[in-house]
């Protein structure tokens, strides 16, 4: 990167994917005490304890593309912040499931509408030779959170007296943290063009952007594509179809990998393979290492191969190791087989779907329809990580892990499919020139 003034805002945006992978698994370590604590059924612990914030994600998610159009990205990365910090307060101080299930959901409101935010915002910043990786800086961010959480649940977990309040508290450190590093970021200068209609502005923002460029070719480029559209369209008419169909099945075979049931009962899932409470824990953690690695080899490779070939990667890695899973369990295997199993999964994912999804949704939908766009992607999504995670305690209680997880093998050879028959090349394509390609 020749602009360091675009890594950093790439960077403190991307900050908001921290906050999303700690907020998503930091749960796991409270589990089981949590259940314990309130003497819930697996019903009541899935749908309400466990899934909270992820139905709270779901709503973040559906109507995230509002605000992020009409206050702007920047200012909806602000509220985020907040809400992380409220979540993460309230739950720790929280004296039952109830208010718990509150708070959580608040901070999932966060999560769901930073899916949306970010990702428009750096997209829109980011030069198209460089999008794919300063893009993939969010989902960067999201397992590093998550290796993170997973780390933090670890050496909390020796506190006495409800640990479960110090590991889910802390993570308003990090949200103040971002909300305050937010306020130094410039508003995105194709928003101000396209909704606020402040040339000026968006011409100081594109100088610090592309200093040895005159911005005033650029802001006229940007307004000749918005001309162009009709500003009463919407994601759902004909011409946005395929756009639209990939968003669904991008975000859809995302959530049916089971990356989110297995990153919400990590240690519940290796405690069930045999390994002891603290193995299973640091088991977690090495979840947490393998994806931060593969997701850096991802984010390496993602401008270079490709967001299609990453897909073929992971589809393939994703089929191994989901059958190896599923097997371990059939045949009642012991020890570190399913741990090392489920590594060559998330490093699958990792590389693949993990790498790919929020760039590919951030890229496919025209200026004027991003935030919507991204608003549909990402609610397909948290439906999913919401209903999935939820069901598990009840799947692995009557149908058990080996049928689960073959399922969730089966689901990715048709991802594999997709890749093959629709997924398109993003890489290397401007915005508005993408937009050409995609849209009939």
């Amino acid at each position: 990167m020749k602009n360091n003034k675009i890594l950093y805002w790439s960077l403190t945006v991307a900050l908001a994917g921290f906050l999303f992978g700690f907020d998503t698994v930091v749960i796991s370590g409270a589990d089981l005490q949590l259940q314990i604590l309130w003497g819930s059924s697996d019903e009541f612990h899935g749908l309400v304890v466990m899934a909270s914030a992820l139905w709270g994600t779901v709503i973040g998610a559906l109507f995230g593309g509002i605000p992020t159009d009409k206050i702007g990205r920047k200012q909806t990365l602000l509220l985020i912040g907040i809400l992380y910090t409220v979540s993460a307060v309230g739950s720790a101080f929280a004296g039952d499931p109830w208010w718990f299930a509150v708070f959580r959901f608040l901070g999932g409101l966060g999560v769901g509408a930073s899916t949306i935010a970010a990702p428009a915002y750096v997209s829109e910043i980011a030069p198209a030779n460089n999008r794919g990786k300063l893009v993939a800086l969010y989902q960067f961010n999201i397992v590093f959170g998550i290796l993170v959480a997973f780390v933090s649940n670890y050496l909390l977990s020796g506190i006495e007296n409800e640990s479960w309040r110090w590991m889910i508290g802390v993570e308003a450190v990090p949200a103040v943290i971002y909300t305050l590093m937010v306020l130094g970021v410039p508003r995105s200068p194709r928003w101000l063009l396209t909704v606020k209609n402040n040339r000026a502005e968006a011409a100081e923002v594109l100088r610090l952007i592309e200093p040895q460029r005159d911005p005033e070719p650029i802001m006229n480029e940007i307004l000749a594509h918005e001309k162009k559209q009709d500003k009463s369209e919407n994601i759902f008419i004909k011409k946005y179809r395929f756009p639209l169909i990939l968003a669904f099945l991008i975000a859809f075979f995302n959530q049916f990998s089971g990356i989110n049931a297995l990153l919400y009962y990590a240690p519940r899932i290796f405690a069930a393979a045999g390994l002891a409470e603290s193995t299973a824990l640091l088991s977690s953690i090495g979840i947490g290492i393998v994806n931060l690695i593969f997701t850096l080899i991802g984010l390496s490779l993602i401008d270079r191969l490709g967001r299609r070939q990453l897909m073929y990667i992971g589809s393939i890695g994703y089929i191994f190791s989901l059958s190896m899973v599923a097997a371990a369990f059939g045949l009642g295997w012991q020890g570190l087989s399913i741990p090392i199993f489920f590594f060559l999964f998330i490093a699958s994912h990792a590389v693949g779907q993990g790498a790919v999804i929020w760039v590919f949704i951030s890229e496919i939908f025209p200026n004027h329809l991003r935030a919507d766009g991204q608003a549909f992607g990402s609610s397909t999504h948290w439906v999913l990580a919401a209903a999935i995670p939820s069901a598990i305690p009840f799947l692995f209680k009557t149908v058990g892990a080996a049928a689960v997880f073959g399922f969730f093998a089966f689901m990715m050879i048709t991802q594999l499919i997709f890749v093959w028959k629709m997924m398109p090349e993003t890489k290397g394509v401007s915005l508005e020139d993408l937009q050409e390609k995609l849209v009939k």
